[in-house]
């Protein structure tokens, strides 16, 4: 039988990772929020039409797209939904805006976002990841 699900245990470590990512996001760290995927090379990002394999490339494409803290801007997530698959599985969806130095207040870029986390060794990690922008 498959093992029971501990829906509010699975929120909470899912939140945690993402809250972690947030945080060095916004501390200016591209590598520091890659923490929150696996290291693997299975890791799936899908975004602006691009599929990314790996964690190496998915962080190749942040440090292209993010190249400094002012680029980085401040992230923000919301509406964050999760829904544990099962055990050592869950699905998010959620939103996410970056706040830059001359944004109008709410006016940066944002999108949504689907995740699918993994419960691995290090803790709840992104394995598959599809961003889009407004």
């Amino acid at each position: 039988p498959p093992a029971p699900v501990d829906a509010t245990s699975i929120e909470a470590g899912v939140r945690a990772t993402l809250d972690a990512q947030q945080a060095a996001w916004n501390a200016g760290s591209v590598r520091g929020f890659m923490d929150g995927y696996a290291r693997t090379d299975t890791l799936t990002f899908l975004s602006g039409g691009t599929v990314r394999a790996g964690w190496e490339e998915a962080l190749y494409g942040y440090i292209r797209g993010y190249p400094d803290a002012a680029a980085m801007g401040q992230l923000a997530f919301s509406d964050l939904t999760v829904h544990p698959l099962s055990a050592d599985r869950a699905l998010v969806w959620g939103r996410w805006r970056l706040q830059r130095d001359g944004d109008a207040p709410g006016a940066g870029p944002g999108g949504l976002f689907t995740l699918i986390l993994a419960d691995t060794r290090d803790g709840w990690r992104v394995v598959h990841d599809h961003t889009s922008s407004e």
